[in-house]
């Protein structure tokens, strides 16, 4: 594994983008970027390259199966971890059809598991 990985978070919950960001940050593994609305990620993203996304589907100024949409026209390679706390089988589907390499529900049962799906998708 590499030293440390680019992660940018995406989601419209101030308190999860703060968590998050901590816990990840923390473990000196990971390089964390936050952004509360994905059409600035998008900016983002097309001019960085990160190693992994964690992607909200339920945002107010696009949701997070658009946001994929665009992120795998950006780049058709990226790992995206999409989060819901609302998960259907129909989004989780979508998601998957549409290039998500994984999901995780919100809330979170421990950061310690979402570390650990983080370095299964990072490794895969």
């Amino acid at each position: 594994m590499k030293e440390s990985y680019k992660i940018a978070i995406i989601d419209d919950e101030t308190e999860i983008l703060n968590m998050l960001s901590r816990f990840l940050n923390r473990s000196g593994k990971y390089s964390v970027s936050t952004f509360s609305n994905p059409v600035i990620a998008l900016d983002s993203i097309k001019n960085e390259s990160y190693d992994l996304i964690l992607l909200d589907i339920m945002m107010p100024q696009m949701n997070g199966l658009d946001a994929l949409e665009k992120i795998m026209n950006i780049n058709e390679e990226q790992k995206v971890v999409m989060m819901t706390a609302y998960s259907t089988l129909d989004k989780v589907l979508k998601s998957h059809k549409q290039g998500a390499t994984n999901y995780v529900m919100k809330p979170f049962d421990s950061l310690q598991a979402l570390d650990n799906k983080i370095i299964e998708v990072l490794k895969s």
